[in-house]
């Protein structure tokens, strides 16, 4: 690891999921932390247990217009990531991608400023290849719903790298793969908050298909475990590395064991399959163990016995 003093980081979309977990930690660290974020589609109360500390700034600002601020680190988390809200608003997800992006890229070419792109294994898309490595390219639909995520990040991945080239801008790109957690909203769309809300209220579970499409879950502290050993490698390290949990779980387990844990009575339901949802998913994690010493710690029943405690303690 390089970094051995506290310094002032930025981390945008510091509302959301990750982003509050990771400026709780780098805070413990003792950095200094400026937090921007719009709150379009986080949730400002994410931030609650830290708003008052002294070393945490938090600004509320759309990245897709440019900011002039002094940092030493970025840690670029700002986008929509659900589909509820990234096929709510197609185009301003593609601003917040590629134009967020360049914004962010070019106040890291001023200050000097290591920068850290939190990509997707959506850039994978449905994908041909399984499980997942960082030299897959992927098997994307450029023009489908989910284009406006899944290709803005590619963009946003090749950007990173063209500065890189250009500019020799100190860029780490992680390829983060499900996350959940504490903070997960409870409108979001993604498969685990819907899941844990509807079995809290005694709801049917909508399982898509037949629920053998698979998804492999990482809880948030060892993911944000994972963004800061990449932050702190050498200038050398630029990724792309997938940061996700290998134990792979399908949809009809993993509802199953949502409804086991919150002690419901809830029933499963079969939907039909969106468009272009992946079948599945996995990452391969050699080179996080290889290059950053990292692994996901948490099994998975005792993740969600904490994300259905939070959601149950916040009244959702």
């Amino acid at each position: 690891m390089v970094k051995a003093q506290p310094g002032r980081v930025l981390v945008t979309g510091g509302g959301g999921l990750i982003g509050s977990h990771l400026t709780k930690r780098l805070l413990a660290a003792g950095d200094e932390v400026l937090v921007v974020d719009d709150f379009s589609t986080s949730r400002r109360a994410n931030l609650s247990e830290v708003e008052r500390h002294p070393r945490l700034q938090i600004l509320e600002h759309d990245v897709v217009s440019p900011l002039f601020v002094e940092v030493d680190q970025i840690y670029h988390l700002a986008c929509p990531a659900s589909p509820v809200h990234y096929q709510r608003s197609p185009v301003q997800t593609m601003k917040t991608c590629v134009q967020g992006s360049i914004n962010m890229l070019g106040l890291a070419r001023r200050t000097g400023a290591s920068i850290l792109l939190s990509s997707t294994s959506e850039v994978y898309g449905d994908p041909a290849v399984h499980p997942q490595d960082e030299s897959y390219w992927g098997n994307v639909n450029p023009i489908g719903a989910r284009a406006c995520y899944d290709e803005g990040k590619r963009c946003a991945e090749a950007l990173f790298f063209s500065y890189r080239r250009e500019h020799d801008v100190a860029i780490k790109v992680a390829r983060i793969f499900n996350t959940y957690g504490p903070h997960l909203q409870p409108d979001d769309g993604r498969v685990i908050s819907s899941f844990v809300v509807r079995a809290l209220h005694g709801k049917p579970l909508p399982v898509f298909g037949d629920g053998s499409q698979t998804r492999s879950f990482c809880y948030v502290d060892d993911l944000v475990d994972g963004l800061v050993r990449l932050m702190n490698t050498s200038h050398g390290v630029t990724g792309p590395i997938n940061l996700g949990n290998p134990d792979e779980h399908t949809m009809l387990e993993l509802a199953k064991l949502i409804v086991e844990i919150v002690g419901s009575d809830a029933r499963i339901e079969h939907h039909a399959l969106p468009q272009d949802d992946p079948r599945r998913r996995r990452p391969v994690i050699e080179q996080a163990r290889a290059v950053l010493g990292w692994q996901p710690s948490t099994p998975l029943a005792e993740g969600l016995a904490r994300t259905v405690a939070y959601f149950r303690t916040s009244g959702f």
